[in-house]
């Protein structure tokens, strides 16, 4: 899932409302222990002392992951049946070589790395289809189609037209930003900006819109960086959006994209140059907690299968559902999923995985979104609501909560749904894994995920005669209530609070998620305790 970033307009600063950074690991303390909103599995552990564990399997369906990495090289999922590197499918379960996990974005020629947006491929497809006809005359399910066709043409264009503008708009402060530092012997710091004079008023408004910015404990430092990767993504949306996605897909991977029954295809390359968030995401989960390096993970005894299903823009629904059901059968009991997407054309395949998942018994945990979206109101995908009108019992919808209780405690950028996200979890400003043993923070509902995930591979590991609908249930039950009003997600433009008097709107948590509360890995391990005396 696409984390948020910091965006600047010319007349104001639209941020996230700023905390002061959390202590370290501080998703694994505790409320009542520590006064910090984590998921309390420090405590859970003092609970479940000299109680054996059984080892859980967890999958990341994700970016892609780095193996080699110093916090978590010897918590990768190893598929002991297969011999590295031979050529051949030694467990004959269609995959040769998977020896950590599969990757369905790679094939002969390559990996993929960018993607189009499946508002772009819908929007390629059915221009194919509906260029060369005679659209005065069509009718019944044609007429549908094509009626579908305008509206998808629209957004198309719209969004085009959005990234286009907002990609000049980041050049424009990138050459600002470039400016100040060649004033300053290559440094960007506030007191550069200060005394840095406009040159123009688009300038000037800028350099007003950094100051306001500043106040809210930005620093330029992290707005250049992000700054950057906006620009980088925003570029390459637009690149690919206007690419033949479907044939770069069969070039690179082979498959037929139209053959959704088709699951043997791939390559065994877990790792790849995009997998920053798939390793954050692992480390948040199940970094070596007793080696006294980097973080503490919050699962203690946990192996994680890399599946790399997840590009540089939209997932394809094919890829989702084969990756799902990978790791089904090959042993995982909870799977990861930090992404997301908000057009679905193959939605049928994904529930169909889904509903295999629930068979086997198997927890999916999703990240609910970046975009400050009421889920209740506007669907994203994957989800848990199937085609049939069933609910999948076996999926909890995870969205962002930061460290500190106060009304700023639920993540700005985070969706939320009364009916539709299930709780919050830790997902602002998480200190973890990257590729190359290095770490950083990262913020997202990607980020709250795998905080969840981790909660519920400890029941499993403690309480391995669990089912997945009763993990869900007792983390549900056993969430840390708040009581108090916080603020409606949102990213809130400062000068229009100020100046026209916009107003912030507050909600009890019980008004932005089904539980009312924050995951709690004690609370839960406290009732399972007690149930089971």
């Amino acid at each position: 899932m696409k984390k948020k970033l910091i965006i600047l307009s010319l007349f104001c600063v639209t941020i996230t409302v700023a905390q002061n950074k959390g202590p370290e690991n501080w998703q694994t303390l505790d409320p009542v222990a520590n006064k910090i909103y984590g998921t309390g599995a420090e405590e859970a552990y003092k609970l479940l002392k000299n109680k054996p564990s059984k080892t859980v399997i967890v999958a990341v369906i994700d970016s892609g992951v780095d193996p080699n990495h110093e916090d978590l090289k010897s918590v990768i999922w190893v598929n002991k049946a297969e011999i590295p590197d031979n050529g051949i499918d030694d467990d004959n379960n269609g995959y040769i070589d998977d020896v950590n996990g599969w990757n369905f974005l790679g094939g002969k020629n390559g990996d993929i790395i960018n993607e189009a947006t499946e508002l772009s491929r819908l929007y390629q497809r059915y221009t194919k289809i509906f260029a060369a006809k005679d659209t005065s005359n069509l009718k019944n399910e044609e007429l549908k189609e094509y009626e579908k066709y305008k509206k998808i043409a629209t957004e198309y264009l719209d969004e085009k037209a959005k990234d286009e503008q907002q990609l000049n708009f980041y050049l424009i402060i990138s050459s600002f930003l470039k400016k100040i530092k060649t004033q300053n012997n290559d440094t960007l710091t506030n007191e550069a900006l200060k005394n840095y004079k406009p040159e123009n008023e688009m300038e000037a408004r800028i350099k007003k819109s950094f100051k306001r910015g500043l106040l809210f404990g930005l620093k330029l430092k992290e707005i250049e960086a992000q700054l950057k990767e906006a620009e980088e993504n925003t570029s390459n949306r637009l690149k690919y959006s206007s690419m033949n996605a479907d044939s770069i897909r069969s070039y690179i991977v082979g498959d037929d994209i139209n053959n959704l029954e088709e699951r043997f295809y791939g390559n065994n390359h877990i790792e790849s140059s995009s997998a920053l968030h798939g390793t954050h995401v692992s480390g948040i989960i199940a970094a070596i907690r007793d080696n006294n390096i980097g973080i503490k993970g919050i699962a203690n005894n946990v192996k994680i299968m890399c599946i790399r299903a997840v590009p540089n823009g939209d997932e394809r629904d094919k890829d989702v559902a084969n990756a799902i059901r990978y790791a089904v059968d090959n042993g995982a009991s909870v799977i990861n999923m930090s992404f997301g997407k908000y057009y679905s054309p193959e939605k049928a395949a994904v529930d169909a995985a889904v509903k295999y998942a629930q068979s086997k018994n198997v927890l999916l945990i999703h990240a609910a979104g970046n975009e400050s979206k009421n889920k209740d109101i506007e669907t994203s995908y994957p989800t848990r609501n199937l085609l049939t009108g069933e609910i999948a019992p076996n999926w909890i919808e995870v969205g962002a909560s930061s460290y500190k209780k106060g009304e700023n405690i639920i993540g700005s950028f985070s969706n939320y749904g009364e009916k539709t996200v299930d709780l919050f979890a830790p997902g602002v400003d998480i200190y973890s894994t990257i590729p190359n043993n290095k770490y950083t923070d990262e913020s997202g509902t990607s980020m709250a995920a795998p905080s969840t995930t981790g909660s519920a591979a400890i029941l499993l590991e403690y309480f391995p005669s669990l089912s997945a609908y009763e993990v869900k249930s007792t983390l549900m039950n056993n969430v840390e209530l708040y009581n108090k009003k916080v603020y409606v997600p949102g990213l809130y433009k400062l000068r229009l609070i100020k100046k026209l008097g916009q107003k912030r709107v507050k909600k009890k948590i019980n008004s932005l998620c089904i539980s009312g509360g924050f995951v709690n890995v004690k609370n839960a391990v406290k009732f399972l305790i007690e149930t089971k005396k």
